[in-house]
C-alpha cells in the first residue's frame, strides 16, 4: 500500500507557493485564539476561527444543495487547487479553509452522495497511506458541508484531544475482543464513543458494518445512520473512533440573541476541539454549554453500549 506522506508534503509546498488564498489562510492560523475548558478527567479546546464561518453556517437542506454548484467537483474547484490521485479514484486536496496546520480534503472523483456504507474500507486505506494524519468522516447530517459529494478529511495527528484521551483507562475501557480486534467504550466523556482497534482491516470493516446496520434500524428515516468517524494507523494498528449522533445541530445554533451559539459540531468538535467562527461565541461558551451541546447531539454512553453488543 502506497504511503503518500512525501507527496502530500510536496503538495503543500507547491500550493503555498502558487495559491495565495490557501497560503494566507494557513498563515492566519498563527493568530487563531484557543482556550481550554476543563472537565473531570478531560478537557475541550475551543478555537476562534472566523475562516470556518462558511462551513459552520452552511445550508445543507436538499433545496439549497441543489441550487449551488458542487464545490468538490473538479469543474467547480479553483483553478489554483491541485491534487494527488490516490487508490479508489480519490484526489487528495489541501483544504484552503484550515482548522489544522495540515488539513486535507480527500474527494471522490465521482459526484456521488456522502455515504460511509461501502466506503469504510477506503477510510482505513487512507489512514494507512497517510500515517501522519487522522482521517475523518462527517456524515450527510453530521457536519458535512457537501453532503452531495463523497469525501473524507484529514488533519495532522497530535491536534485532537481524543488521541491522547484514548490512552486514559478511566475514560476508554475495553468492552470486548475477538482475536486481536478490540472494542472499547468510553465512560464519563460527555458523549458515547465506540472505538475499534485492530490489525486486520477486513475484521474491522465487518464489525463496523454490523454496528452500522444495527444503528440504521433506529434511524431508518435518515439518509444513513448519523455518525462521525475518526481513524488513524500507527505501527500496524488501526484505531477508529465512531461517534453516533441523534441530531444535526444543537438547540443553541437556532437560538436568538445572547442565547445563540453558532456551532455546528462535526468530527473535529466531537474529537475535542470546538470550532467557533464568531468571536462572541468563543468568549462566552461555558463548560455547561459544551456539555449541553454534546448531550443534545450525541448518543449517550448507555444507549451506545446496547448497540455494540456482539458486533465483534
Amino acid at each position: 500500500m502506497t504511503d503518500y506522506s512525501q507527496k502530500v508534503r510536496e503538495l503543500f509546498d507547491d500550493q503555498f507557493r502558487d495559491w495565495a488564498l490557501a497560503r494566507d489562510n494557513y498563515q492566519q492560523l498563527d493568530g487563531v485564539m484557543v482556550r481550554t475548558v476543563s472537565f473531570p478527567g478531560f478537557s475541550i479546546s475551543v478555537q476562534f476561527n472566523p475562516g470556518r464561518i462558511t462551513s459552520s453556517a452552511a445550508k445543507v437542506d436538499a433545496k439549497s444543495i441543489e441550487a449551488r454548484p458542487c464545490f468538490l467537483c473538479e469543474k467547480n474547484r479553483p483553478a489554483e487547487q491541485k491534487g494527488i490521485p490516490v487508490e479508489g479514484g480519490y484526489i487528495i486536496l489541501i483544504n484552503p479553509f484550515p482548522i489544522f496546520r495540515r488539513h486535507l480534503t480527500i474527494v471522490s472523483g465521482n459526484h456521488t452522495p456522502q455515504r460511509i456504507a461501502g466506503n469504510f474500507g477506503t477510510m482505513l486505506m487512507l489512514a494507512r497511506s497517510l500515517p501522519e494524519y487522522v482521517i475523518f468522516y462527517n456524515g450527510p447530517q453530521c457536519g458535512a458541508s457537501a453532503p452531495d459529494h463523497l469525501h473524507f478529511q484529514a488533519g495532522n495527528r497530535g491536534f485532537l484531544q481524543i488521541e491522547k484521551d484514548a490512552a486514559n483507562p478511566q475514560l476508554c475501557k475495553l468492552a470486548g475482543h475477538a482475536g486481536d480486534t478490540e472494542l472499547w467504550l468510553w465512560n464519563g466523556y460527555g458523549r458515547g464513543i465506540m472505538t475499534l482497534m485492530g490489525r486486520d482491516s477486513s475484521l474491522l470493516e465487518a464489525a463496523f458494518n454490523r454496528f452500522l446496520e444495527r444503528f440504521g434500524l433506529a434511524q431508518s428515516d435518515r439518509p444513513e445512520p448519523m455518525v462521525n468517524i475518526l481513524a488513524y494507523h500507527v505501527a500496524g494498528l488501526w484505531t477508529v473512533h465512531v461517534i453516533p449522533r441523534k441530531v444535526h445541530r444543537p438547540s443553541c445554533y437556532f437560538a436568538e440573541g445572547d442565547e445563540k451559539i453558532l456551532l455546528s459540531p462535526a468530527s473535529v468538535d466531537l474529537g475535542g476541539v470546538f470550532i467557533t467562527p464568531r468571536g462572541e461565541d468563543f468568549t462566552k461558551i461555558t463548560a455547561e454549554d459544551i456539555m449541553t451541546i454534546l448531550e443534545e447531539v450525541c448518543l449517550g454512553e448507555g444507549e451506545l453500549k446496547n448497540l455494540t453488543n456482539n458486533i465483534l
